[in-house]
């Protein structure tokens, strides 16, 4: 199977680098053809502007994203490492995103990586809407039939992100990169890997999270993905997108979104 591998750390000397080193040897030892993002190296500009779109009309009163998006995409006049990392994605059969959680979210980094290849038409904007039909999005869509999975490390303890942890639960500080970024344009999206207390991992702890590491690459195409409800499977109403008041009653927040 075909595999990217997106990595977001500044250093190679770092845990997230050996970790990138150990899912690049395992996966290439099981037999899967892996490509790698590696964006610190690659010197990946994150900031999504004017000068994504170099035949965009200058005269335009002002600069419409989106719709400069939209246009590019179709004419087929994106910039070469935007349309560069989308033949990865179409390539790929499972992606994973791996990052250190900062302030709460991924890299900047990271963020501008998604938010400059996930073009209009490509990512979203795609598929018929109507009273009926939202788009194809949340379930469906360009990545459908594609797994993603996260690998995340932080400095905290375990139970700073546990439900009554301090920090908030770390299935809900991950909802909008699993529901919103990865499950919005298709892919069914696994369970994440997270290393905690990150300054704290010795040779002994190596041993133990590339040991759990691996168990979970070895799955990647088995295991059972996050079962998020799909938006046009009948849970929601169109086009309030709202659970129908039978689906969850009385659950509201992250978890009522997952059946």
């Amino acid at each position: 199977m075909n595999v990217l591998l997106v990595v977001a750390h500044p250093e190679a000397a770092s845990l997230n680098g050996s970790l990138h080193r150990f899912m690049l040897e395992r996966l290439t030892a099981a037999g899967h053809s892996v490509r790698v993002s590696d964006l610190y190296a690659m010197r990946w500009k994150p900031a999504l502007d004017a000068d994504d779109f170099p035949s965009r009309d200058v005269t335009a009163e002002r600069f419409d994203p989106s719709l400069e998006s939209r246009l590019a995409f179709e004419a087929g006049t994106q910039t070469t490492d935007i349309a560069a990392e989308q033949d990865k994605l179409l390539w790929a059969d499972a992606v994973i995103l791996q990052f250190p959680l900062w302030w709460y979210s991924m890299p900047a980094i990271l963020k501008g990586w998604i938010e400059r290849i996930y073009a209009y038409g490509f990512a979203y904007g795609v598929g018929e809407h109507s009273d009926k039909h939202w788009g194809d999005r949340f379930g469906e869509g360009t990545m459908a039939g594609k797994r993603a999975m996260l690998v995340v490390t932080t400095g905290g303890w375990a139970s700073h992100y546990a439900p009554r942890g301090i920090n908030g639960p770390m299935d809900d500080l991950l909802f909008p990169i699993h529901h919103g970024i990865l499950y919005y344009p298709g892919f069914d999206v696994l369970p994440p890997y997270v290393v905690h207390r990150t300054g704290k991992v010795d040779e002994a702890a190596f041993a133990r999270i590339t040991k759990e590491l691996g168990q979970r690459l070895d799955t990647l195409f088995t295991a059972d993905p996050i079962p998020f409800r799909r938006q046009n499977a009948g849970d929601y109403e169109i086009p309030a997108l709202t659970l129908r008041e039978d689906i969850a009653p009385g659950k509201t927040g992250f978890a009522a979104h997952t059946a």
